[in-house]
């Protein structure tokens, strides 16, 4: 199987120049969710292939510095599902002893911001 890349710039503010350099052709897509679709239909339609034997890989050039702010909102994405981890890790580990404490259920929620039902969910090992 070949593998062919669709290179997708906007080539004004209505369509994507969608070029294959495998090919030295072109086509364009209104939409980013169409670039994939018209590169493999173009390549089919050249190479006479069935659209599932074609591999494509599509490089999508942003315009400016939006693919640095992409790969930065990527990044605190990731950070943010850390950090959620590692909150969740800690409110698990503070019910845990406040429950040893003997402190209520309703307590725990309190302290915690959570509802008592929560709480017993984050007690529930204990």
């Amino acid at each position: 199987m070949t593998t062919y890349t669709a290179r997708a710039t906007r080539d004004n503010d209505r369509y994507w120049l969608v070029h294959i350099p495998e090919l030295g052709h072109y086509t364009q897509a209104r939409t980013v969710s169409e670039i994939e679709t018209m590169a493999r239909d173009l390549i089919v339609t050249l190479k006479g292939l069935e659209p599932d034997a074609v591999d494509l890989e599509v490089d999508i050039q942003l315009p400016g510095t939006a693919q640095e702010h992409l790969e930065r909102v990527e990044t605190l994405r990731t950070q943010e599902a850390e950090a959620r981890r590692a909150a969740a890790a800690e409110a698990r580990a503070a019910a845990a002893e406040l429950k040893r404490a003997g402190l209520s259920l309703r307590d725990i929620g309190k302290l915690l911001g959570v509802s008592f039902q929560r709480a017993s969910q984050l007690t529930s090992d204990v």
